[in-house]
């Protein structure tokens, strides 16, 4: 088959090569936005007087038809063409003749691939999006379920203060609500169209840019028509966000490890996201959670992988600059299928209170809580702090617990200690305590799933 771009030379190329250089395996999944965006183009090259309003007509019916073939399944798509550019020309081609030939008037692949990545990626923000709000949901109502669920709260993995459930829960909403204003931020930057700047330089046409990117639905046109083929820093900005977000999927799957686990038995995840062993008949495992923990350095790959593809291209376009489908696809689809299990997994999750608030008995969570006492008695904070210390060093020799502790063994240590002490170390007047905004109370957690419902809405 003679190649289009036949001239210069005879445009036969080995057929190892010919596999080697194309990329229609993967670019097929910008056949609508390359449709989409050659009817954007028919229609300005009719407006700007390039072609008649009967060549428009034939052409965006042409495509029109075309798509509607590809979609139904009456047309596939020929994996023997270079890439979905040359296969849309190709078909148009021999369905209208010398009319199909013109389409590719005051344009190049450059940035014919260019806008359609951008359209295809913008379309993928927004179903990402909502696929982050679907998490967000059911974050949001499992921390209304378990508002009142009193957990340890870690540092260093370690047993720290006591906390709602609720309120970590709202930590993992506040994480997710910053990914989409990163996804949203991207897509603004995104939103420009690269049509009509043809390979590198422009065109010698009277063409529109502005009127094509207005019937795409971009906000304006990339200004610079060297940059507009060969930036690539919206693949690598939306890369990058996904990259965040997974991180943030993956701490929260490491949790769920951990709290599924016989050690914690915080939680227990459904049946329908768990797997057994085929060998041990007693096991559960969290086999989503862990994947999506895994697929994490999947998306992080793609995102190095692009970067240090383009780290060293000159300006402009360059064949390396065809890799950045793959990536970016492969981290789109990888996203959107963690989040999609993501969702469910835990709005079917079950808490379990109890073990939860035997834990924070258990750790001594309440020891700040106890150096708080002294210091609102009138002692210095770090003097405090030592005693707080020293009686729970006292307690593990007991075997006991600060709320179990004698008040005569507390007043060993300070004269300071009274009958209201107790009261002050009930894990549930600790947590209530945390007033400050933000902070573990029960009427700060519940300002903050307002807070993320009303951003949802």
């Amino acid at each position: 088959m003679e190649k289009m771009w036949a001239g210069r030379t005879a445009g036969v190329t080995d057929r190892i090569a010919d596999d080697f250089n194309s990329s229609i395996r993967f670019d097929c999944k910008l056949y609508k936005e390359d449709i989409t965006g050659s009817m954007a183009h028919a229609a300005m090259l009719r407006a700007k007087g390039i072609l008649s309003q009967k060549e428009a007509e034939q052409l965006i019916d042409g495509l029109q038809g075309l798509l509607e073939d590809l979609e139904s399944g009456t047309l596939e798509f020929d994996f023997g063409c270079e890439d979905i550019h040359m296969f849309v020309e190709q078909v148009l081609t021999q369905r209208l003749g010398d009319v199909g030939r013109k389409l590719h008037t005051a344009r190049s692949r450059n940035d014919q691939v260019a806008l359609d990545l951008r359209m295809y990626l913008r379309s993928q923000i927004e179903e990402i999006s909502a696929l982050v709000k679907d998490v967000l949901r059911a974050i949001t109502q499992q921390a209304e379920k378990n508002k009142g669920v009193i957990m340890p709260g870690y540092t260093h993995l370690q047993r720290a203060q006591p906390i709602l459930f609720s309120h970590h829960l709202m930590a993992y909403a506040m994480m997710l609500l910053r990914d989409l204003d990163r996804l949203a931020d991207c897509r603004k930057r995104m939103n420009l169209s690269p049509i009509g700047c043809c390979a590198l330089a422009g065109t010698t046409y009277d063409t529109d840019r502005r009127f094509e990117a207005a019937r795409l639905g971009f906000d304006g046109v990339t200004l610079n028509s060297i940059d507009g083929v060969s930036d690539r820093d919206f693949c690598l900005e939306l890369m990058s966000c996904l990259s965040i977000l997974m991180m943030h999927l993956s701490r929260f799957s490491e949790e769920l490890v951990l709290w599924s686990s016989w050690e914690f038995q915080f939680i227990e995840l459904s049946d329908a996201y768990t797997t057994g062993s085929s060998i041990m008949p007693q096991k559960k495992n969290p086999d989503m959670a862990e994947l999506v923990r895994g697929k994490t350095g999947r998306v992080y790959g793609d995102l190095m992988g692009l970067l240090t593809t383009l780290k060293g291209l000159p300006l402009a376009y360059n064949k390396d600059m065809q890799e950045d489908k793959e990536a970016v696809f492969d981290a789109v689809d990888t996203v959107k299928m963690c989040l999609t299990v993501f969702a469910p997994m835990l709005a079917t999750m079950a808490v379990k209170p109890e073990n939860m608030k035997k834990a924070a008995q258990a750790g001594f969570i309440n020891a700040t809580d106890l150096a708080d006492y002294l210091v609102k008695k009138g002692m210095p904070f770090r003097s405090a702090y030592k005693i707080s210390g020293q009686i729970v060093a006292k307690c593990i020799e007991k075997g006991c617990v600060l709320e179990t502790l004698p008040l005569s063994e507390y007043r060993a240590f300070s004269e300071l200690f009274g009958e209201d002490l107790y009261a002050e170390l009930d894990l549930n007047a600790c947590v209530e305590k945390r007033v400050s905004e933000g902070g573990t109370s029960l009427s700060s957690v519940e300002a903050q799933i307002a807070y993320v419902k009303e951003r949802l809405a």
